[in-house]
C-alpha cells in the first residue's frame, strides 16, 4: 500500500521560487557555433567573432556549468594611435552564452558585466572593461540581451596590435548580490580588431625606479634606485604630493650607463609618492614614477562607522521523499499496516512575531473493482525537533486520527521573535479490516504549512 505525495504542481512552485531566490543569475546554454576566422594582418573594421565560452552559475542556482557560444566585436575610438596615445576600446556581447533558465521574467537594470580584452602582437596584456547597471526586462526562458564594456589602454610599442574578446562576468543585483564568470574556452578568442601603431617619432620612455621602502619616518632617507636614464645627465629625485614634486630633493647625475643610486630625506607630510626626472622640473617623458611613499608617525588615528543589515526570508518546507509503502497485512486477518512519513523540513526565515503550523490531511484509500478503505483509518504519531539555536521551539501534533478533515503535525507559537529551523516526523499506521479485498490500495496524504 502507498501513500502519495503532494500533486507535481508543487514542483513548479519551487521552481519559481527558487527562481525568485536566486535573482535568475543562472545560465542556460542558447546554441552552438563555428569560430570566425581571424581578423586580417592590418588595421581593419572590427568584425564580430564567435567562441566557445564555460559559464559557471552561482552555486545557489543548483545547475552545471554551461558550456556554450559567445559573439563579440572589439572596437576602438582610434585605429592608428602613436605610441603614448591612450585607445578606448569598447567590447560588445553581440549575444551571450547564456539565457534565463527559467519561465519567471527578471526585471530591468539588475545586470551589471565586466571583463578583459586581450591584446597581443607588437602589445601584449589585457584591458579591463565595464559596462553600466543597464538592461532591458528578460523574459522567462528568454536569451539575456547584448551589452556593451569599455576601457582604456596606453599604446606603449609601435607595430600591429590585436585585440580579442576575453573572459567577463555578469553580476545581478536582484533579492541576491551574485557573479556568474564567463571564460574563454580555448584562449585566445579570435582577433576582432587590428590597429597599426606608431612611434610618431618620439622614442618610448623606459625610465624606472625603485625604492629600497614603501614608508619611513620624516626626516629618514630612502635608497631610490632609477635605470635607463640618459646616461651622465643631471637628474633630480623628489617627493610628489599627488599634483607636484616637492621640496625635499637631490639632484646629482646619471652614471655612463643611465642608472643611479640617491637617498633623499623625505620631510614633507603631503608627500604620497618619489619622481625622478631629466632637467629643471617635473615632465613625465623624461622621469620616472611616482613610485609610492608615505610617510609614518604619530598619525592621529581615524574612525569608520561600519553598518550591515540582516534580510528576511520566507517560510517554506521540503520533504525526503514523496512515496511512503506501508507494511503489508493478511486478508482474513487485517490490523495495523504501518510505517514512516518522510521527514520534513520547515525553515522560517521571515524573521517576524508568526509562528506556523503544519497540517496534514488523508484521502480515502482505493483499490481495484472500486474496493477501498476509510480515510479515518489512518493515524500518525508525530514528531518534531528544533535545530539548535532556533528562537522558536516546534511541538508535534496529538497522536490520532489524520482522516479527511485532517489534523496537526507540528507548530510553532506567536511570539515577539519567532523563526528556525526544524525537522517534522511521525510514525503511520492504518487499521486494515480483517476481511478488506486483497489487492494494492493507495491514497494522497496532503501536507500544508500556513
Amino acid at each position: 500500500m502507498a501513500i502519495l505525495g503532494p500533486p507535481s504542481r508543487r514542483s513548479a512552485g519551487r521552481r519559481r521560487r527558487l527562481a525568485a531566490v536566486l535573482g535568475v543569475t543562472a545560465l542556460a546554454v542558447t546554441g552552438g557555433g563555428l569560430l570566425a576566422p581571424p581578423a586580417a594582418a592590418m588595421a581593419t573594421a572590427s568584425v564580430a567573432v564567435d567562441f566557445p565560452t564555460h559559464c559557471i552559475p552561482p552555486p545557489i542556482a543548483g545547475i552545471p556549468p554551461i558550456d556554450g557560444t559567445t559573439t563579440a566585436e572589439i572596437t576602438v575610438d582610434n585605429a592608428a594611435p602613436e605610441v603614448g596615445d591612450t585607445v578606448t576600446v569598447t567590447y560588445k556581447v553581440v549575444k551571450p552564452a547564456a539565457g534565463n533558465p527559467v519561465d519567471v521574467a527578471l526585471p530591468a537594470d539588475i545586470m551589471t558585466p565586466t571583463g578583459k580584452v586581450t591584446l597581443t602582437g607588437a602589445q601584449t596584456g589585457s584591458v579591463t572593461v565595464t559596462g553600466p547597471r543597464k538592461n532591458p526586462p528578460v523574459p522567462g526562458l528568454g536569451e539575456f540581451p547584448p551589452f556593451e564594456m569599455t576601457g582604456t589602454f596606453t599604446v606603449t610599442a609601435p607595430g600591429e596590435i590585436k585585440l580579442s574578446p576575453g573572459d567577463y562576468n555578469i553580476h545581478t543585483s536582484y533579492i541576491l548580490e551574485l557573479d556568474t564568470p564567463c571564460t574563454v574556452t580555448n584562449p585566445p578568442a579570435p582577433v576582432s580588431q587590428t590597429i597599426i601603431a606608431t612611434d610618431g617619432g618620439n622614442p618610448v620612455n623606459e625610465r624606472t625606479i625603485t625604492l629600497s621602502a614603501a614608508s619611513g619616518k620624516p626626516g629618514e632617507r630612502v635608497n631610490v634606485t632609477g635605470a635607463k636614464f640618459t646616461p651622465n645627465a643631471d637628474v633630480t629625485v623628489a617627493g610628489w604630493n599627488g599634483s607636484a614634486p616637492t621640496a625635499d630633493k637631490v639632484v646629482s647625475k646619471a652614471n655612463s650607463t643611465g642608472g643611479f643610486t640617491f637617498r633623499p630625506k623625505i620631510n614633507d607630510p603631503a608627500t604620497v609618492g618619489i619622481v625622478a626626472f631629466e632637467g629643471a622640473s617635473w615632465d613625465p617623458a623624461k622621469g620616472a614614477g611616482p613610485a609610492a611613499y608615505t610617510l609614518i608617525g604619530d598619525v592621529p588615528p581615524l574612525s569608520q562607522q561600519l553598518g550591515t543589515m540582516v534580510k528576511n526570508g520566507v517560510l517554506s518546507m521540503t520533504q525526503a521523499g514523496d512515496s511512503v509503502q506501508l507494511s503489508t497485512v493478511d486478508f482474513g486477518t487485517g490490523g495495523a499496516s504501518t510505517g514512516a512519513l518522510h521527514t520534513v523540513t520547515v525553515k522560517d526565515f521571515r524573521g517576524g512575531p508568526a509562528g506556523w503550523s503544519l497540517t496534514g490531511r488523508v484521502t480515502d484509500f482505493t483499490g481495484s473493482g472500486g474496493a477501498k478503505i476509510d480515510a479515518g483509518k489512518l493515524s500518525w504519531t508525530p514528531s518534531c525537533t528544533t535545530k539548535a539555536g532556533s528562537p522558536s521551539t516546534c511541538a508535534a501534533g496529538s497522536a490520532g486520527t489524520v482522516g479527511t478533515a485532517g489534523a496537526t503535525l507540528a507548530s510553532t507559537p506567536n511570539g515577539a521573535f519567532t523563526g528556525g529551523e526544524f525537522t517534522v516526523d511521525a510514525g503511520l499506521s492504518l487499521d486494515v479490516p480483517a476481511f478488506t479485498p486483497p489487492g494494492t490500495y493507495a491514497a494522497v496524504l496532503t501536507l500544508t504549512l500556513t
